[in-house]
Parts: C-alpha cells; structure tokens; sequence
C-alpha cells in the first residue's frame, strides 16, 4: 500500500504473470488502481453491499487526475455508508433505455398507430438519419436541452426547416418517454425552449401566362412521347382539381362518383373526403384508359400499381415551360390562387382543398381582394378621367317670344 501520487503512477508497469496489478492508497481505505495487461491504469473502489464484496471503476488515469479520482472515490465510499450500492447502480444505468430503444418505441406504438404513411415515412427518415447518429446510444434520461440545441444547429447550419421537422419529433418522443415512465417528471422535455429556425411560407402560384406555357410544354410531351402518359394525367388533374400529390396518385377507379361529379376518398391527410370535379376534369378522366388488373387511374410501370415517379416527366415539363423553380405542390396554390381572383370565397376554396384550418386558407386572402381592386380601378379610372375633361359652357336658353 502507498499514496497514490502521480509519481508513483507513472512508473508502475503491468504485472509480470499478465493479470491485473491493483495497488490500494493507504489513505483513503477501499480506494485503489488497477493496471490492466495492456497498461491501461483506472481508479476503483472496493466495498462491500449486502454481504458481497463488490469492486467499482472510478475512471482512467489520463482522464482523471490523481486527486480528481481521489476526490470522486471519496464521495462515492461516503455514499457507500449511506446505504448506496454504485456497482448496482451502475448495473441498471446500463440497462436504461437508450434514445435508440425510445425511437423504437415511438415508431411502433405512437406513429404507426395514429399517423398516416406519409407521416410515419418521414418520422422515421428523420430519426435515422438525424437524431440516432447524434443521440441514440443516449440514455433518455441523460439528454439535456444542450444535446438538443446543438443537433438542431447542427442540421440547421444546410437546412433549417429539416431541423426544425427533427426537433419537433424528438419532442414528441420525449413528451412520450416522459408519460411512459421513462424519463422523469423533473427533468422534463429538453426540447423545450429550443428555439425554432424561423420558416417563411413559400407561396408561388403561376400566372395566365406560365399556365399557358405550361399547357404548351404538356401538349408537345404528349405528341414527341417525352413524357410518361399516366405522369402527364397527373399533372393537368392536379391543376383541375387542386388535389394533393398523393390523392391524386393513389386515385382509384371506386374513388370516382361519376353521378355526382367527384373523387370520394374514405381517408386522406384530414380524414375522409370529397373533392369536386369541374367539366374539364370529368372530360379527361373519362378519357384515360383503364387497364385490366389495376384498380388505379394512373398505372405505374409495375403491374397493378400506382403512379410513383410523376418528377422524371414534370422536370422535363417545367424546364420545357421555363419553369424551373415551380413544385408540383404549387399548382395546388394556382388552383386556389384562380378560384380566390375569381371571387370565390375564402371558406368556400378551403372546403374544395380540404382544408382542416381556416388559417391554411388564409393566405390567399390578398389574391380573394382582386375583384375588389379591379373595381376600385374601374371606378378611380372613370373619375381621373372625368376630372381631367373640359368643364361643359352652361347654356342658358332664351325665353320664347310671344
């Protein structure tokens, strides 16, 4: 036995016969270091709980210094004689859950239960590619709002509305693990007060114009066969319908009510709905093929599915048309950007779009003001004008002679 300086650290050297080599201070009882075979040297205590002898690491010479380790291993001994076990404790750290155990967990009892697919593939594409590299040999219960904050600027130093989307389902979980037992009460969500990447709202909708162009680059696809007739379909039905995406993919036959002139869809992103068809969409509907075996409207290359790859053809549309920039999520915002120039109300544009919030709709408010602006115009137009004209020479008539 001896003081444990770093001196005498230093020059220790592996035990001939290959085993460990533990050498105990002689001031501090129970408190000794271990030298590995391969020379790698770590504190430990030694005590005994429940009628065991158990040993303990403190940590690796390196790491810790000799009165750092010196100082850990006396609180921990002081634990010890308040009835503290650290060897067990240790045992059930490693048997907590993990953020990896949490994610897995999310997945299989909260989305996959109560979200759509869509939902559910994005969730887990975010989890594996963000939060389990950063977080997920994690204890839930050791990640602070400093893991948190620094994932998100990390993620949002490229793409800060991805960051914030990462963020979002990390707090879900936490919120879960919190309700599940798996993280305290007192340590709470740690995504809290993390504040968000500020997100504007992209609102691009094409204009007379692009629209025409854009009809141009659709007819010129069909007729030189550099387009995939069903993606083709796609795209003019998203424009006559201002449907989504994946309504509009994943339309079967037994969705259409041809007495009634709409697409019938028992579930969607806001639940079961009814979208309205106009004569132009009615006309080429009934003018697609159906193919025999395959229940859609717009058949994929793999029999009996659907449409899944409508971007190769609309790339080559769009830059056709000039385009570029222009989503295919944006001629659902032309379709109501038309109807709200038209004079359509703003309830009655969201109820065609499927919209569960009246704020969704909102923001085209300022294109539903158009019709008013036209006749502010028409009328400031004939005034200016009318102020601008000669005033007329009052023509006093002469009385009659008798």
């Amino acid at each position: 036995m001896a003081k444990l300086t770093k001196r005498l650290i230093d020059s220790l050297q592996p035990a001939p016969g290959g085993g460990d080599l533990v050498l105990w201070d002689d001031d501090l009882p129970g408190y000794g270091l271990r030298v590995k075979p391969s020379g790698v040297k770590s504190f430990c205590i030694q005590y005994r709980a429940q009628g065991r002898s158990r040993r303990v690491t403190v940590g690796t010479y390196g790491r810790l210094t000799p009165d750092e380790a010196r100082k850990l291993a006396r609180q921990m001994l002081a634990d010890v004689s308040k009835g503290a076990d650290p060897a067990e404790a240790k045992a059930q750290g490693r048997q907590a859950p993990t953020v990896k155990d949490l994610a897995n967990r999310y997945l299989a009892e909260h989305a996959r239960a109560k979200k759509k697919p869509a939902s559910i593939f994005r969730d887990q594409r975010l989890i594996e590619r963000f939060i389990l590299p950063a977080l997920g040999s994690k204890q839930v219960e050791a990640v602070t709002r400093a893991d948190v904050a620094r994932l998100h600027h990390k993620i949002g130093q490229e793409t800060p509305i991805q960051a914030n989307r990462t963020i979002a389902v990390l707090s879900k979980m936490m919120t879960l693990a919190v309700r599940w037992g798996l993280r305290g009460d007192a340590l709470g969500n740690p995504c809290r007060f993390v504040e968000r990447f500020k997100e504007n709202k992209r609102e691009r909708y094409l204009s007379a114009d692009e629209l025409a162009r854009l009809g141009a680059s659709l007819i010129k696809a069909e007729h030189e066969g550099t387009g995939f007739p069903p993606a083709i379909a796609c795209i003019r039905l998203l424009l006559l319908t201002g449907a989504r995406v994946g309504e509009i993919l994943t339309l079967r036959w037994s969705d259409l009510d041809w007495e009634r002139s709409c697409i019938f869809l028992s579930d969607s992103k806001t639940g079961r709905k009814m979208i309205p068809l106009g004569a132009a969409a009615l006309e080429l509907l009934q003018a697609l093929p159906r193919h025999a075996g395959n229940p859609y409207v717009l058949p994929g290359e793999r029999l009996g599915r659907h449409l899944v790859d409508v971007n190769t053809t609309w790339h080559r549309v769009r830059e056709a048309a000039g385009l570029e920039t222009v989503r295919l999520h944006d001629l659902r915002h032309t379709w109501a950007s038309m109807g709200a120039a038209s004079g359509l109300s703003l309830p009655l544009i969201g109820a065609v779009l499927g919209h569960s919030e009246p704020s969704t709709t909102q923001r085209y408010s300022h294109l539903a003001d158009d019709p008013l602006k036209q006749a502010a115009d028409l009328v400031a137009g004939k005034v200016a004008e009318a102020l601008t004209q000669p005033p007329r020479e009052k023509v006093v008539p002469l009385p009659k002679r008798s």
